[in-house]
């Protein structure tokens, strides 16, 4: 498993100062806590976005092997200026996520999150694992001042080592609420475009998404299998096939080769069945996946296509798109 390492390090006791997460879960104070102050003359505020100082990015590599990295270096004020003005305006903060070796990560993945996704993160971490979560610090709700550059500071580096300390316990890590966290938008979003056919819309998400989860687990984890099988889909599901369908179909066949959780050996068939066609239509040899579909099918196990990639992938975790 990955080495992981904060880069800004908290204290890791709860603030005294005021109400605790878990005790501001009001309507009002959720209101209160969006309104602007008239007399707020922060910087932030008037750009719109806040950035971290230059000086505080300079690349540290590892000493040794490679660190899993979460870095928050900029967050936007949302609506900008000029929308819609009935709606309370947010923060959203943009969350990078590295794997540095002795150089850095050259093709890092980005998310975007709000104050509230990091605090509902953190309280289903803390309800399903108390144990592993006593100790952890999350910033407290505020009645006022979230536009301000030193709480979003604060609270950004606060969100950095949150998650490398979720990254770093192998039961939060893999816990339904944190894969939940990593990828739910996004994947919604892509499916929502592969639900409409706008397929060239819905792979740089898919793309993205599976680049973040590849680094937080292994390669053949079945969080990172299932959004690979994904992606192959997507790159496949139109006439003329994605020109990165082949390089992400050798990487899931690939990854497919040792894998023994049952619970994925239904996408594999599909799988080889996708790459068998897609494979005849850039005029490769497709012999060595029949051959391999053939060994299959001589050990007793049914190789024969009863339903397509995207199907497979829908039963075992149901979304938008169309099947």
């Amino acid at each position: 498993m990955h080495a992981v390492m904060a880069k800004r390090l908290l204290p890791h006791e709860p603030s005294f100062e005021g109400p605790g997460p878990d005790e501001l879960d009001s309507p009002a104070i959720e209101a209160a806590a969006l309104d602007i102050p008239s007399q707020v003359t922060d910087r932030t505020l008037q750009k719109g976005f806040w950035e971290r100082p230059t000086s505080s990015t300079t690349y540290e590599p590892p000493s040794e092997g490679t660190v899993l990295r979460f870095d928050i270096l900029l967050a936007h004020i949302m609506p900008p200026d000029g929308e819609d003005v009935k709606i309370k305006r947010y923060v959203v903060y943009e969350v990078t996520v590295r794997q540095d070796g002795t150089e850095e990560d050259a093709q890092p993945a980005k998310i975007e999150r709000r104050y509230t996704d990091f605090r509902e993160l953190y309280l289903c971490l803390k309800r399903q694992h108390p144990a592993e979560m006593a100790n952890m610090y999350f910033p407290n709700k505020v009645l006022m001042g979230n536009f301000k550059s030193e709480l979003i500071g604060e609270r950004s580096a606060a969100f950095e080592q949150f998650l490398t300390f979720v990254a770093s316990h192998s039961k939060l890590r893999d816990s339904d609420d944190f894969l939940h966290f990593l990828q739910n938008d996004e994947l919604s979003r892509a499916c929502q475009f592969l639900d409409e056919r706008r397929h060239e819309n819905a792979i740089p998400i898919l793309e993205n998404c599976f680049r973040l989860l590849n680094k937080i687990y292994m390669n053949r984890a079945r969080p990172v299998l299932l959004i690979l099988c994904r992606l192959v889909a997507a790159c496949t599901s139109s006439p003329v096939p994605h020109h990165s369908a082949e390089r992400w179909a050798l990487l899931a066949l690939g990854r497919f080769e040792t894998v023994s959780d049952i619970d994925l050996l239904p996408l594999y068939i599909p799988l080889l069945h996708t790459c068998a066609h897609l494979w005849w239509q850039r005029g490769q040899d497709q012999k060595p996946i029949t051959d391999r579909l053939t060994d299959m099918s001589k050990q007793g196990i049914n190789t024969a296509q009863t339903a397509s990639l995207m199907q497979a992938i829908h039963k075992i975790d149901p979304r938008t798109e169309t099947i």
